[in-house]
């Protein structure tokens, strides 16, 4: 990509985020649960969960947005409550930067869900969380570019923007919340809808003296799956997110290929596409193996932006481990 175009891109970039003002995201956002809703806190057929996320935005450009998390979450006091009712508890760590980590955000996050039982057998439950997150914020002035010091050559020029220090902080407390719907009505298929709200107490963000107040962020999300042939399912997915004066449409699904159906923990194959309206097509490829699943998705842009970008999005790689029994019988729980 020549410097015009670079040019072009990151103007078009900022000018796009101080527009929505929205927060980071992930094209499979079904693979990090806690960050999509603090409901989803101890919600699957396990004894722990593990996931892991790495997305590194329009690669063509070196390091220009890169967004990683690591979540755990678990189930407690599991013989002091109903059989039928689950209650999870997590922890979040979120890593944010831009700019080649000229600006950098780090979250680490608290959560905790409790999911009721709506049936005798548990298969129906309705859940809420609660999540709390302490956010910081750095901004490595030395490592900016202004407008003044481009010159033929590139951003070779000496700036005349002058800063006290050369790093910003800013720092806060978040309120999350969510709930959540699940159900089964046979073995082989599941379904769940669910509502979250994040930053409900509308944190402020302070540098220098200016102050900014960062809008609630309001997603509506759901899914399921049911069976398509012996060994195969269909998964299915959508949210709606909206922040400020921006919202973001996804949806789409995978297909489920099972090579050993009888087995205690079968391995799968899984292959499909999510479309991010107006802005992407999102082919994503994953595989399952034992208490492993593992997910790759390729953003290609087909928003106003394709020129700039060359249609090249983001790259994406999840991971979840569940540590789950082999002697009880499974409880379906959201996938995808």
């Amino acid at each position: 990509m020549d410097m015009r175009k670079q040019i072009i891109f990151f103007c078009s970039c900022l000018l796009l985020g101080t527009a929505s003002a929205q927060d980071p995201h992930f094209s499979q956002f079904f693979s990090s649960p806690l960050t999509l809703n603090p409901a989803f806190t101890g919600k699957f057929f396990g004894t722990y969960r593990v996931a892991g996320n790495y997305r590194n935005q329009w690669p063509a450009i070196d390091n220009a947005f890169t967004t990683a998390t690591a979540s755990i979450d678990f189930h407690v006091l599991q013989n002091k409550i109903a059989s039928n009712d689950t209650w999870g508890v997590g922890f979040v760590g979120y890593n944010d930067n831009s700019s080649n980590g000229a600006v950098k955000f780090n979250y680490a996050s608290v959560s905790t869900a409790y999911h009721k039982g709506l049936d005798e057998e548990g298969l129906q439950q309705l859940g809420a969380g609660f999540q709390v997150t302490y956010a910081n914020m750095l901004i490595n002035t030395n490592q900016l570019k202004f407008e003044d010091q481009l010159t033929s050559s590139g951003f070779t020029g000496v700036s005349s923007e002058v800063f006290n220090t050369s790093t910003l902080k800013s720092s806060y407390v978040d309120v999350n919340a969510g709930i959540l719907y699940n159900g089964s009505t046979t073995d082989r298929n599941n379904f769940y809808f669910g509502v979250s709200m994040y930053h409900i107490n509308r944190p402020r963000q302070d540098f220098t003296g200016a102050q900014y107040i960062l809008n609630p962020r309001t997603t509506f999300h759901a899914g399921g799956y049911f069976p398509i042939g012996p060994t195969s399912t269909l998964h299915m997915s959508a949210m709606q997110v909206m922040q400020g004066g921006a919202s973001e449409t996804l949806f789409g699904g995978a297909i489920q290929l099972t090579a050993n159906p009888d087995a205690e923990k079968p391995a799968s194959f899984y292959f499909g596409s999510w479309i991010r309206f107006n802005d992407a097509i999102i082919p994503y490829l994953g595989l399952e193996f034992g208490d492993l699943r593992f997910g790759a998705t390729y953003d290609y842009n087909t928003s106003s932006l394709k020129t700039a970008s060359l249609n090249r999005g983001g790259i994406e790689i999840s991971l979840i481990y569940i540590r789950r029994p082999s002697t009880e019988r499974p409880v379906n729980c959201p996938k995808f």
